[in-house]
């Protein structure tokens, strides 16, 4: 038997050289040594006499035995081609990957001090919603001489639509967002900002990139130039976007509702970045299906009747009627929802009274809701109505004006899955395994979730933007080291932050358009001149 499990090995090993013929020769080895084919002088010898018989088993276990080498050593071949063709197809993979990475990375270390530049320039002079003029401005100009076709105040607004045609192939939009915040810095960088502006109720107040987008646009305009200068290496059409108005969850949908995916290709894919103010800067982290939460913004007026100070008992005093509410509103967190389903309601603003000893005639208070579900979503949004009319009326006051904005409701993020995947493994081809990572959801909202809402297969990533060291004190319990967005000290480190972003954001589309850019086999010999031709 030993005899034969050698031949037997020997055929499998054979098998690689001889295709086909080693059947032939397997059999004949399995049956010659078999145990069942008694002794080989029996089966050679010269004697011309009768040849005696060899004993052997019944038939039927002769023959399984045989078929179960021969299946034995299909299987193996089979599973050999298989793993071939893999491995084969991940060294194409990652030649690519290596390829375009390199191509990015020359990019920047020609181009990175005017990225730089840029952003600063665009830290130092953040815009409102919809007021978003000299940003819009200012991108287009970036964009000039790229070969990008550019539509200007896209609606009538500050929208931006850039396309870029080149050949056939799929569509991929990415998208940034110009908008910045009613904060007053508070980083002391030397590039801080110190714009002013009137807010939408009239209010002089502070402007602040404090939520990353001034990143975002800098990786955007830092994409699109790349892809431009490497239109040798791809096959398709790019939108790219920059949209108004995403701080108050109306941009993404006014451009939806202008026509975006009726007067502009309609893309097979979304990709968008978002600072991720908790991981390192040089990092992507991403979030597989829910990644961001329902947003949702309600204003309540509590009415009361007001009166002088003094004389309570004269009132119905809407103050102590919205701190009860205020109390209250916290209970359908906490009693009323399933504490494994995530949700946050937030009383951000309280407005009433103008002095000491005069009750008002009411209070206006203004909330953020983020739920992670549909169902979810509802069942808070009914719950503050009956428990602002219940206060109400346990103090006999007139009903309070709710209002749920729809205008202001932002669906959750969906990261599609099969985008995703291939996203990410670009990623830890071009970037590196330690420097992508899975992150959990968050109950912040973006309004890119439009696009996916629409159809269209979307991924947003998230880009790390702070030193390792207040990482590291973060991680270890120290609240104050990494102040989150919207903070007036959110200060995200330079570089490599835009490296990464837009390393990232070229690669990401370039395996969604890219072609093959050199054969594997000639790729030694030709590779200086192939990357020559990246503009």
């Amino acid at each position: 038997m030993l005899s034969a499990l050698s031949h037997t090995c020997a055929w499998l090993a054979a098998r690689r050289f001889l295709g086909g013929k080693a059947l032939i020769i397997g059999i004949v080895a399995f049956v010659t040594t078999s145990p069942f084919a008694g002794p080989a002088e029996n089966l050679t010898s010269p004697d011309p006499g009768p040849i005696p018989v060899a004993p052997k088993p019944a038939t039927s276990e002769f023959d399984e035995r045989a078929v179960a080498v021969v299946q034995a050593a299909v299987r193996t071949e089979a599973v050999h081609e298989i793993v071939v063709a893999q491995v084969a197809e991940r060294n194409e993979a990652a030649s690519q990957a290596d390829f375009w990475a390199t191509a990015s990375n020359e990019y920047l270390a020609a181009h990175y001090a005017e990225l730089e530049k840029s952003y600063k320039h665009l830290h130092r002079h953040p815009e409102l919603s919809y007021c978003e003029t000299q940003t819009s401005a200012y991108l287009v100009k970036q964009l000039e001489g790229t070969g990008f076709k550019i539509t200007r105040n896209f609606g009538g607004g500050n929208a931006l639509v850039a396309v870029l045609r080149n050949g056939d192939g799929p569509t991929v939009l990415v998208r940034t967002e110009m908008d910045a915040l009613p904060i007053t810095e508070q980083t002391g960088l030397p590039y801080s900002s110190e714009a002013e502006s009137r807010d939408r109720e009239g209010n002089i107040v502070g402007i602040m990139h404090a939520c990353g987008h001034d990143i975002h646009m800098t990786c955007w305009i830092g994409t699109a130039r790349a892809l431009a200068g490497m239109r040798d290496h791809w096959k398709g059409t790019l939108v790219f976007i920059a949209q108004p108005a995403e701080e108050i969850g109306c941009g993404a949908d006014a451009m939806i509702r202008e026509g975006l995916f009726t007067k502009f290709p309609k893309p097979d894919y979304c990709l968008a970045l978002h600072c991720d103010p908790q991981s390192v800067a040089g990092t992507i982290t991403y979030t597989p299906g829910l990644a961001m939460a329902n947003i949702d913004m309600v204003s309540i007026v509590v009415r009361g009747k007001g009166g002088h100070g003094a004389w309570p008992h004269m009132t119905v005093d809407p103050v102590v009627l919205s701190a009860r509410l205020i109390l209250d509103l916290q209970t359908l967190v906490s009693r009323e929802n399933n504490p494994t389903d995530p949700l946050v309601l937030t009383v951000g603003t309280v407005h009433g009274g103008v002095k000491a000893n005069v009750i008002p005639n009411e209070v206006t208070l203004q909330l953020t809701v983020r739920t992670t579900r549909d169902a979810s979503r509802r069942r808070v949004l009914e719950g503050i109505e009956r428990m602002a009319k219940g206060v109400a009326v346990s103090a006999n006051a007139p009903e309070p004006f709710v209002k749920i904005n729809p205008n202001w409701h932002t669906p959750a993020v969906i990261n599609e899955p099969k985008l995703l995947n291939k996203t990410v493994a670009i990623l830890r081809q071009g970037l590196g395994d330690s420097h992508v990572c899975q992150r959990p959801p968050m109950m912040g909202g973006e309004d890119f979730a439009r696009f996916g809402r629409e159809g269209i297969a979307s991924t947003l990533l998230f880009l790390g933007t702070q030193a390792a060291d207040k990482v590291a004190l973060a991680e270890a319990g120290d609240d104050s080291a990494l102040p989150s967005l919207h903070s007036d000290k959110f200060a995200p480190v330079m570089e490599p932050t835009l490296k990464t972003g837009v390393k990232a954001m070229t690669l990401a589309v370039l395996n969604l358009v890219g072609k093959d850019p050199i054969h594997p086999t000639i790729r030694k010999s030709s590779d200086s001149t192939a990357r020559s031709k990246v503009r």
